[in-house]
């Protein structure tokens, strides 16, 4: 007997949910009789809808600065539904037209880059720099130059060796022992000056990076693997010099730079990817969440020629060249979703927006900072922007984890704003709240976060 449900009624979807779903960084014990999971089920523009039929303004890109382009983009569903029909998957030891379309696409919005690796999540990505790397001190330097640098605060993804190479310790703790062979360098946030006041920052920061390498010796290093902004470390951006002195070092030591763009690439920061902010040229970078806007699962590994040409042997050698597979990354749907998002990124001039935008909430935070004493300092470029919470100004001692938290909370509760913050990343410093909406975002849009902030903020410090 077939059961007839009402289409408006998911109760039985949230049961479902809460009995079988494992959430992404979630303690389930707060959900009870009482307290259900919450199920977001329709998104349009930057606005999403859950269960109870409520609307949210998103300003957070789907949680984890994703959806660049904003819901419900129908062009981009119909592009996946097209190719899915035609050929949707082959083993990437073979080509297909929307991954070589792509490639050709990407590769024409970064100078100096040439080869494209898919796979299909930022962890993934980075991986394949880290096999290129060791592969390549095997092949090069008779296994020696393995080891790899990254940077405190910065996060490069959730397997084993991305998490080796996290400078986020909370994110890391219990997971250990890590792979050898990665190093951590200084973070390079100058409001937490690791040298107390210091002229030319930016210059103090990258040459830490360069006692770290002459410590462990140049020989042994293989590459640098940093973000161009540190994201969930607390929305960092490098300070005037630094990119320029770490490119100086990279070269002198003979270190290939690989730059992870998962969160910056894709016009996040209003250049299509961040390290166009600072004139640098990496050997690799690794991109992931924007590429397709969450429309389809895919990681890309770009490379220059002579870092492809180095793990390019002769046909005789039958271990020399790169001998990774991705699985997924043989799936046409990223490639396809990646094109049109690619395209509407272009028509709709949304990199413009994103640097005007940005500017503009910039500016607005400023101002609240002025309003609410517990903003220590508000920082980021485009549309990726964080705000530092402290108790006292003077002596920048950071707010709890908890009292961030119920900022977003609030935001959350008493306006149906979806803001984050940093959390289970550093001890003792939780304490930044991050934006990041869509590229597609409005003044009207910003000032309805703006002052979701401002309330969560004036109701929590009463």
């Amino acid at each position: 007997m077939n059961k007839i449900v009402n289409p408006n009624d998911i109760s039985h979807v949230v049961a479902a949910d809460k009995k079988h779903v494992w959430h992404h960084m979630t303690n389930h014990s707060k959900f009870t009789d009482e307290v259900d999971p919450l199920i977001i089920v329709e998104g349009k523009g930057m606005r999403v809808w859950n269960q109870a039929g409520r609307e949210h303004l998103d300003a957070v890109s789907g949680g984890v600065w994703t959806v660049n382009v904003g819901y419900g983009r129908e062009s981009i569903a119909d592009a996946v539904r097209d190719q899915l029909v035609k050929m949707n998957y082959f083993a990437g030891s073979m080509g297909s037209i929307p991954g070589a379309v792509f490639a050709e696409r990407l590769i024409e919005k970064m100078p100096g880059m040439s080869r494209v690796y898919y796979s299909n999540s930022g962890s993934e990505a980075n991986e394949k720099c880290f096999k290129m790397v060791r592969q390549i001190a095997h092949n090069k330097y008779g296994g020696k130059k393995n080891k790899i640098l990254y940077r405190q605060r910065d996060y490069h993804g959730t397997t084993i060796a991305t998490l080796s190479a996290g400078g986020q310790d909370e994110r890391k703790a219990e997971y250990g022992p890590f792979t050898p062979g990665f190093i951590e360098v200084p973070h390079c946030l100058e409001y937490r000056s690791q040298w107390g006041e210091v002229d030319d920052y930016g210059i103090r920061a990258a040459n830490a990076i360069e006692e770290v390498i002459l410590r462990e010796g140049a020989d042994t290093v293989g590459a640098l693997c940093l973000e161009p902004i540190t994201a969930g470390g607390g929305v960092i951006v490098p300070p005037v010099g630094y990119w320029e002195r770490v490119q100086e070092i990279c070269k002198k030591y003979d270190i290939l730079l690989h730059i992870d763009e998962v969160v910056c690439g894709m016009g996040r920061t209003g250049t299509w990817f961040g390290y166009q902010h600072y004139g640098v040229e990496p050997d690799m970078v690794t991109m992931a969440k924007g590429v397709a806007s969450g429309y389809a699962a895919i990681s890309c590994t770009v490379t220059t020629e002579k870092v492809f040409e180095m793990l390019k042997p002769e046909m005789s050698d039958t271990m020399g060249y790169f001998r990774d597979i991705s699985t997924f990354g043989g799936c046409t749907a990223g490639p396809a979703a990646a094109l049109e998002n690619m395209r509407i990124l272009e028509d709709e001039n949304l990199l413009e927006n994103t640097v005007s935008m940005g500017e503009y909430f910039l500016d607005k935070l400023e101002s609240l900072a002025g309003k609410h004493s517990v903003i220590g300092q508000v920082r980021g470029k485009g549309l990726f922007l964080g705000a530092e919470l402290v108790t006292d100004r003077d002596t920048k001692e950071p707010v709890s984890e908890a009292f961030a938290q119920a900022i977003v909370a609030d935001c959350f509760k008493e306006n149906a704003v979806i803001i984050g913050a940093t959390s289970r990343s550093l001890k003792g410093f939780n304490n930044t709240l991050c934006f990041s909406p869509s590229l597609i975002c409005t003044k009207s849009d910003i000032d309805e976060i703006i002052n979701a902030v401002d309330g969560a903020i004036t109701r929590q410090t009463a």
